[in-house]
């Protein structure tokens, strides 16, 4: 009975997750790339919180899932839904990957120095993969000109980049506040909090 209690908690929490990461992707300004638009939004600021809350696979899947959904009411995104599902879920595992190593708890407090390395590694690698993506849409599957696509993807790994510097310290400093809150009051025991 209590592992059934148990994963009603983890079932909400990650409900709970996956609609600030959807939440977060809807606080957004458009910049135009000459082929299209890009965003700066705060999605990837909950995407690694997911991560840094639940470690690597359950916030993988809130980040993958909000991520994916958001995508879902946008016509723009609607078929490239999967593909976002992927890229958000491989930011989050990796960030969660590297700041619990071996799916061991830290307790309260992040372990600073691996919390940092894996917020950067993970939004980077978002970068990349946001980036190839592009690259293969439009150079390799649409066949635009490969000085508009290197134009387009300048202004779009500029502001992939602005996402990261404002998601890493973000998400940084919501976890520091987060994590002993949920701990103290036995919420963060309930949902395996990582």
């Amino acid at each position: 009975m209590n592992s059934k209690k148990t994963d009603i908690h983890v079932i909400t929490a990650l409900a709970l997750m996956t609609a600030l990461v959807f939440a977060g992707s809807y606080i957004q300004f458009y910049i135009p790339t000459g082929i299209d638009n890009t965003r700066l939004h705060l999605g990837n600021v909950m995407c690694l919180l997911a991560a840094l809350l639940f470690g690597k696979t359950k916030g993988g899947l809130a980040a993958g899932l909000g991520s994916m959904i958001y995508d879902l009411t946008n016509p723009l995104y609607i078929s490239t839904c999967w593909v976002t599902f992927i890229m958000k879920f491989a930011m989050a595992f990796i960030c969660g990957w590297i700041v619990f190593p071996k799916n061991r708890e830290s307790g309260v407090k992040l372990p600073p120095v691996r919390a940092v390395i894996g917020t950067v590694s993970g939004a980077l690698s978002y970068v990349v993969l946001y980036l190839t993506k592009n690259y293969i849409e439009n150079y390799l599957l649409l066949r635009m000109e490969l000085e508009v696509v290197i134009a387009a993807m300048v202004t779009k790994g500029t502001v992939s980049l602005i996402n990261a510097a404002i998601s890493v310290p973000a998400a940084l400093l919501l976890a520091t506040a987060l994590r002993p809150a949920l701990r103290s009051s036995g919420f963060g025991n309930k949902i395996g909090m990582a």
